[in-house]
């Protein structure tokens, strides 16, 4: 609990980016802890988009992990991405996609992305 005269922390900060292999790269600063990052490559990336098209019946990370044989790490940093742009929503611990096509969506965000270059952390 914190002190009324101790400084609030700041909210946990998150970012994306694409690397020079192509890797979808999330960045994350907790609010306690040390900063991390977890990379999901673009194959384990259009496996998770492909997972929403065709089940779309509502999924955890280790579910979505579990369909498409890809670490959960990487299965993450894909749902995390998506669940950000409002390409998947999140009801009652499952995700479903928000959009007609996962893939297509998904596609676009991360090429635009690997265009733009790094975006800034949320920093409010």
């Amino acid at each position: 609990m914190e002190r009324p005269d101790q400084e609030p922390r700041p909210e946990r900060t998150e970012s994306f980016r694409v690397d020079a292999d192509g890797s979808l790269v999330r960045s994350v600063v907790p609010r306690v802890g040390s900063p991390y990052e977890h990379r999901c490559t673009m194959w384990a990336f259009k496996r998770v988009c492909w997972r929403f098209d065709e089940h779309g019946e509502g999924d955890t990370v280790e579910t979505l992990a579990a369909a498409a044989q890809i670490p959960v790490t990487q299965a993450a940093t894909a749902l995390a991405f998506l669940l950000e742009r409002g390409i998947v929503t999140t009801e009652r611990r499952k995700n479903f996609p928000a959009t007609i096509d996962v893939h297509l969506d998904g596609m676009t965000e991360y090429h635009a992305l690997r265009e733009k270059g790094p975006e800034p952390a949320d920093a409010d």
